[in-house]
C-alpha cells in the first residue's frame, strides 16, 4: 500500500480491499482498472479494443465494476449479464461457497455481509474471460 492509499475505516473496507486484491491478481492479461460512473472498473482499453463502448463512443469496453455503499458491496459483472453459460456456472457453484443465496440482478451480485463474501468464487469467475474472449463475445451479442 502505497502512502496515498487511503486508510478504509468502514465495516466493508477490508471486504473491499479483498475483492480488489483477488480481481488485480486473478483477472487475465490486457484489462485496465480505471474509475467509470464512480465505481472502479475494470475495462477493455481503448489501444486493444479502439471500437469502445458503443453506448458511450470514445470510452473504454466496461468489464467488471465494483461499487461500495454503505449497505455493502456490489460487483457489477456484464459477462453475468450476458454469457448465459458464464451465469449458470456461477450460480450453480454459489452454494458450494456460501450458506446464503446470492442476491442478483442481471449482472450484479451484491454483498451485505462481509462474511458472506465468497472470495474464491469471485476469484475463478474473474479468470473465466479474457480480454479477447470478452470483445468477441461483445461483438457477437453486440451485432446481432
Amino acid at each position: 500500500m502505497s502512502a496515498d492509499t487511503p486508510i478504509i475505516t468502514d465495516p466493508f473496507g477490508e471486504a473491499l480491499a479483498r475483492i480488489l486484491e483477488v480481481i488485480r491478481t486473478s483477472l487475465p492479461p490486457g484489462f485496465e482498472e480505471t474509475t467509470l460512473s464512480r465505481m472502479l472498473t475494470f475495462v477493455v482499453p481503448l489501444s486493444k479494443y479502439p471500437a469502445g463502448y458503443h453506448c458511450t463512443p470514445g470510452k473504454p469496453l466496461p468489464f467488471i465494476s465494483l461499487a461500495a455503499r454503505t449497505s455493502g458491496i456490489s460487483l457489477h459483472h456484464l459477462g453475468l449479464y450476458s454469457m448465459p453459460e458464464l451465469l449458470e456456472w456461477f450460480t450453480s457453484e454459489y452454494p458450494k461457497h456460501s450458506k446464503r443465496k446470492p442476491d442478483m440482478g442481471k449482472g450484479c451480485v451484491r454483498f451485505k455481509k462481509p462474511d458472506d463474501i465468497p472470495f474464491q468464487l469471485i476469484q475463478e469467475l474473474v479468470t473465466r474471460v479474457s480480454p479477447e474472449d470478452w470483445i468477441a463475445h461483445y461483438e457477437k451479442v453486440l451485432k446481432r
